[in-house]
C-alpha cells in the first residue's frame, strides 16, 4: 500500500499540467518525478494547527467498545455492475436512534479497504467516541472508482487516465446511488448539517470537488493532502458566499514535506482572500498515512457538532 501510494504521488503530480493547464503532452512516470522532485516552499500560513494526536491513537485499546465494519452491496448506474462499501457503525449502533454519516473516500490506488486497513479509521473513530471526543457516527468507507471494473489497478494501470476518469464518475455514483442506498439501509440522517465528506489525496480531491460543488449535499467537508484531481479554486468556489452560509466546517491540511501541497497552499490563499472561513493545517509529514490518520482525528471530532 505504502509503494502504491508513493507512486500514485508521482502520477497525479504528472497529470496536474494536463488537468489545469491543457498540457497535451503524453504523461510519463519520468516527467511525473521530476514534476515531483521540485522544491516546496512554505510560507508564513504553512503551519500546524494542532499538534500530532497522542500516541496510541490508532491502536485497540482494552475496554473500549468497538464499533463494527459491514459490507454494503449497491446497485449502480454510473457503472451497471453491484458495487461494494464498507460500512462503520459505532459500537452500541441502534435503529432506534439516527446517525451522522461521514463519507469517507480513498486514494487512487486504493479501494474501500484503504481506509480501515491502511489507515485504521474505525479505530480511531472507536476512541474518540469511547473518550466523548466525537459524536457517535456511520463511515461509509466506498470504492471511489467508478467503472466496472472497480478493482485497485496493478502498478502499472495506475499511471493511466482511465484509472483517474473513474474518480470524477463517481461524484454521480456517490450521490444518485451510494448515498440513497445508505439513507435506506441503515438509520441514517438524510440531511447535510448530518452529511460529511472527507478524503486523502485523490479522494480529497474529490471530497473538495463534490462537497463544495454540492453544499445542499454536505454540510462539512474535508481534504487531506489533497491530489491535483482538485478543481482550480476559481471552479472550486464561484460563489464563496454560498460555501460562507452552507457549510459548517471546512477543513484543508497536508504536510510541509508532501510534494502536493501546493494544490492546498493554492486553495488556502483563495479562500483566504475571499473570506471563507477554514481549517488549515500543515504537519511535519509526508504524503503518508501518518498524515491521513491524524487528521482524520482531529476532523471527526469536529463535524455534526
Amino acid at each position: 500500500m505504502r509503494l502504491i501510494g508513493a507512486l500514485a504521488c508521482v502520477f497525479l503530480l504528472s497529470i496536474a499540467g494536463a488537468s489545469f493547464g491543457q498540457d497535451k503532452e503524453q504523461v510519463t512516470s519520468e516527467r511525473a518525478r521530476a514534476n515531483f522532485a521540485r522544491p516546496i516552499v512554505l510560507g508564513p500560513d504553512d503551519v500546524r494547527a494542532f499538534a500530532d494526536a497522542p500516541a496510541g491513537f490508532r491502536d485497540v485499546h482494552a475496554g473500549v467498545a468497538q464499533g463494527q465494519v459491514v459490507e454494503l452491496a449497491y446497485d449502480s448506474g454510473i457503472t451497471g455492475t453491484l458495487r461494494r462499501a464498507q460500512i462503520y457503525l459505532p459500537a452500541g449502533y441502534s435503529a432506534d436512534r439516527k446517525y451522522p454519516v461521514l463519507y469517507l473516500l480513498h486514494g487512487i490506488g486504493g479501494n474501500q479497504d484503504e481506509w480501515r486497513g491502511y489507515v485504521r479509521a474505525h479505530t480511531i473513530l472507536d476512541n474518540l467516541i469511547a473518550d466523548g471526543k466525537a459524536v457517535p457516527m456511520i463511515v461509509v468507507m466506498p470504492n471511489g472508482r467508478a467503472l466496472p471494473d472497480d478493482r485497485s489497478p496493478p502498478e502499472e494501470r495506475v499511471f493511466t487516465p482511465g484509472n483517474a476518469a473513474g474518480f470524477a464518475k463517481f461524484e454521480h455514483d456517490l450521490l444518485d446511488f451510494l448515498i440513497p442506498a445508505v439513507e435506506a439501509k441503515y438509520s441514517a440522517y438524510a440531511d447535510r448539517e448530518h452529511r460529511a465528506i472527507a478524503g486523502l489525496s485523490m479522494g480529497g480531491g474529490q471530497a473538495l470537488n463534490f462537497g463544495l460543488s454540492h453544499p445542499d449535499a454536505f454540510g462539512w467537508v474535508g481534504a487531506f493532502s489533497p491530489a491535483p484531481n482538485t478543481r482550480p479554486p476559481a471552479e472550486l468556489l464561484p460563489d464563496p458566499e454560498a460555501v460562507r452560509e452552507r457549510v459548517a466546517l471546512l477543513y484543508l491540511s497536508c504536510g510541509n514535506r508532501d510534494g502536493l501541497i501546493n494544490v492546498s497552499q493554492d486553495l488556502h490563499a483563495y479562500l483566504k482572500r475571499h473570506g471563507v472561513p477554514h481549517v488549515w493545517n500543515v504537519d511535519d509529514h509526508g504524503h503518508d498515512g501518518d498524515s491521513w490518520a491524524n487528521n482524520l482525528y482531529h476532523f471527526a471530532q469536529r463535524i455534526f457538532r
